[in-house]
């Protein structure tokens, strides 16, 4: 039985919305034309649709990504996604959606 989701309704409301942003970022590099993004970005939302601990990771890093590359990146890749009101407002919401209290707990208790 093949156990693969491209999304899980089980999940608390918190993962779900993170899960979507982080398919939303990558459909966005795609057009940015980033294919490193596209693949960090859409194999964190895999990981973490699919409970693995190590999707929780790299989500944290895809959502902590543009904050820590964007003052070295002047002018670049990471500036054409990053540089905008609504885009900076979508990074803090995934922030802040992967580090809720009950995202974490979540992640604890179920993800292997």
């Amino acid at each position: 039985m093949n156990d693969f989701r491209w999304f899980d309704p089980h999940q608390p409301q918190t993962l779900q919305v993170a899960t979507f942003l982080l398919y939303a970022r990558g459909v966005f590099a795609l057009l940015g034309f980033s294919l490193v993004l596209v693949v960090l970005y859409g194999a964190a939302a895999i990981g973490l649709a699919n409970s693995k601990k190590w999707g929780y990771v790299v989500s944290l890093v895809a959502a902590f990504l543009p904050f820590v590359f964007i003052p070295f990146d002047p002018g670049g890749v990471l500036s054409s996604l990053q540089f905008n009101v609504i885009g900076l407002m979508f990074d803090i919401a995934l922030v802040a959606l992967l580090l809720h209290p009950m995202s974490r707990d979540h992640q604890k208790i179920w993800f292997r």
